[in-house]
């Protein structure tokens, strides 16, 4: 596998590259040389296959030599070992629950692909790995959880004070070993742009072998097209073949990992966006103009990205064709109130409890399907589990989440964190005096 960066089509790195070095040198993100069209044999039978086969085959496809087939095959079923089941609402419009694994959120399929390949590629000997991630919520927890007691790794996880729920920051904070944890008292644009400065740093990397574990890292977006592959399998097996998917969109990985799994050839009729009023991009869809601003902070503080990092991937995977963008993409814009509604709306017609990510990803499917009514199945991302967010779901909805085993055990653990201000001197001074 060969990548190029989305600021230099001419330079060619491998997978092993890539995967260490997250962020070219010109700031550009990695994407790769060429995208394989998976056999349409195995697409027309996808139903017949379970999600660690799909998702070796779609990994296998990608990364090719780079990871003989053995190896990358005991590496998919290590990593995804939980399920990501679609769950139908109505006869339309369904549910993509992709908070089953350990740390309730979809960046567990990312988070623990990548570390076992980084634990794959590692040597012994080798410089310790400091891997650098900044978190607006539920990244951070599944790159702690999937990392902690990786040999020859370190993480440190920024995040911004009093921005994440009470579950997230004990996720980042509570583990200790080889995970550290520091409170930025500041916004998650904040925390992306002091880690993507380290990257930059010359003297900084000559001295830590830094590497990210954000949506940045290819390795972590290779592992997403998973369960889109997985949900049209479901769907496949139930007569279903004409789908719509509707993600919650903050950074914009999730959608673009969507987005690389129809250039692999998957299927899917068109793909909506959901965002928070962190709204850049679907202004960019309406007017052609991209203009990031300062990030706001809602209640689906996961989403709240005011320059989503992967949307230049996304327009890369399209050649910048705003035309093109525009013909599979739709966006809509909500309100922290108009999110606060749909939840409510949710439980009393589904008795779903939803977290604020979902909720908007709910809103902008039944938005879509208004706009454009057919025949297809809907299915909106949940991508974090609702225990997660107390103080997001109102009490008397918050009261019937049924926690998952092992959440209620973190409360009881002290926390491990480090707190920070907005200031590059003092970040770079923490990880050399902490080496």
């Amino acid at each position: 596998m060969k990548l190029y960066s989305t600021n230099n089509k001419d330079l060619r790195v491998s997978f092993e590259e890539a995967v260490f070095n997250s962020l070219p040198q010109d700031k550009g993100l990695y994407m790769p040389v060429e995208i394989p069209q998976l056999d349409p044999l195995f697409i027309k039978n996808i139903q017949q296959y379970s999600l660690q086969e799909i998702a070796f085959t779609v990994a296998n496809a990608l990364i090719g030599d780079d990871i003989p087939r053995e190896d990358l095959k005991n590496i998919v079923e290590d990593a995804i070992n939980f399920d990501a089941p679609v769950k139908f609402l109505d006869s339309t419009t369904a549910v993509l629950e992709l908070f089953h694994g350990p740390s309730y959120a979809f960046k567990d399929f990312g988070a623990r692909f990548m570390s076992r390949v980084m634990g794959y590629f590692a040597k012994d000997g080798d410089q310790l790995l400091d891997v650098l991630v900044a978190t607006s919520g539920d990244t951070g927890g599944a790159v702690a959880l999937g990392f902690l007691g990786v040999a020859g790794t370190r993480v440190t996880i920024l995040y911004p004070k009093g921005k994440v729920s009470k579950v997230q920051e004990e996720q980042l904070t509570t583990n200790g070993q080889n995970i550290r944890a520091l409170e930025v008292d500041g916004t998650f644009d904040d925390c992306q742009a002091l880690v993507k400065q380290a990257f930059n740093d010359q003297e900084l990397n000559q001295q830590l072998r830094l590497t990210s574990a954000n949506s940045i890292n290819i390795a972590r977006l290779i592992p997403q097209t998973f369960y889109y592959f997985w949900a049209y399998a479901q769907l496949k097996s139930q007569g279903i073949n004409e789908v719509v998917f509707t993600v919650p969109s903050g950074n914009f990985g999730n959608i673009g990992a969507g987005l690389l799994a129809y250039k692999l050839g998957l299927p899917v009729k068109h793909f909506v966006a959901g965002t928070n009023v962190n709204d850049v991009v679907p202004r960019f869809l309406q007017s052609g103009s991209y203009d990031p601003k300062p990030s706001i902070q809602t209640l689906a503080n996961a989403m709240d990205v005011g320059n989503p990092s992967n949307w230049v991937r996304i327009q890369d995977l399209f050649a910048h064709n705003l035309d093109d963008l525009r013909a599979l993409i739709s966006s809509y814009t909500y309100t922290d109130e108009q999110t606060k509604v749909a939840m409510q709306e949710l439980y009393d017609k589904y008795n779903y409890i939803a977290c604020p990510h979902t909720a908007i990803a709910y809103m902008a499917a039944e938005a879509f399907k208004k706009d454009f009514p057919g025949e297809y199945a809907s299915v909106f991302l949940s991508t974090a589990h609702p225990c997660k967010f107390p103080d997001g779901i109102e009490a008397s909805i918050f009261e019937h989440v049924t926690y998952p085993k092992g959440a209620t055990e973190l409360a009881e653990k002290p926390k491990l964190a480090h707190d920070l201000k907005v200031s590059y001197e003092e970040f770079k001074t923490y990880l050399l005096d902490n080496k």
